[in-house]
Order: structure tokens, then sequence, then C-alpha cells
């Protein structure tokens, strides 16, 4: 049974940075594009990265690009969303969702396109105070 466990998520001054961890179970991350989405209260979700099945690529949505940092460790099956300069409006419930691929990409605007069976997490909380 494929599962994501997002964590890192917490309550930070604006400024301040945070990690945001993506561990599966079930796959391996090598063969599946992942994202990272945001939802807000009472907003759409948003696309905010992506990386490549290989991990050699990695797109950001353009409000969090040079702050946010995507990355893969394959040793322990988990991804990592690094985010510094943190604002309030990066507050959120993110998520992490993964599509094999062949079933979904990365667009260059940071957003996971899926058409295909995709895993999503359960998400974790960020608190930007101002």
């Amino acid at each position: 049974q494929v599962q994501l466990v997002e964590s890192g998520g917490g309550l930070v001054q604006a400024g301040g940075s945070l990690r945001l961890s993506c561990t599966a179970y079930g796959l391996t991350f090598d063969d599946y594009a992942v994202g990272w989405f945001r939802q807000a209260p009472g907003k759409e979700r948003e696309g905010v990265s992506c990386i490549t099945p290989s991990g050699d690529r990695t797109y950001y949505t353009a409000s969090v690009k040079d702050r946010f940092t995507f990355s893969r460790d394959n040793t322990k099956n988990t991804l990592y969303l690094q985010m510094n300069g943190l604002k309030p409006e990066d507050t959120a419930m993110y998520y992490c969702a993964a599509v094999r691929s062949g079933g979904g990409y990365c667009l260059g605007s940071g957003r996971l396109a899926t058409y295909g069976l995709t895993h999503w997490g359960k998400g974790t909380l960020v608190t930007i105070s101002s």
C-alpha cells in the first residue's frame, strides 16, 4: 500500500525557515514525478514545486522561486522542501503528491500535472506570522 507522509510544518515568524519532508512507503521516488502543493483557507490549491523522476530537474512557481528548494534523498526515500524567507502569504496546508513516470509530468510553472493514478499525503500545516 502506497503512503506519503508529510512533516515539518509549524509556526514561524516572517523571514524564518522551515524544512518540509515527504516520506514514501510502498513506492520509490526514482520512478515518480513528485509535486508540492499548498492550499490556503478560502483559496484554490496551488502547485508550488515539482521534481522529475530522475531528480535532476526541479521547477518552482514564481512566488517561491529563489526562496524554496526541492531536493531528494534516495537513501531515505524522502523528499524535502527547504523554505527560506517565509512570508505570511506562504501560510497554507502543504501536500506532496506523486505520480508514476508516464502518468504525469512537471510543468515549468512548478505544478505537477497528472492524468494517472496520483498518490497524496495528508498534509502538514505551515503558518507564518507577521
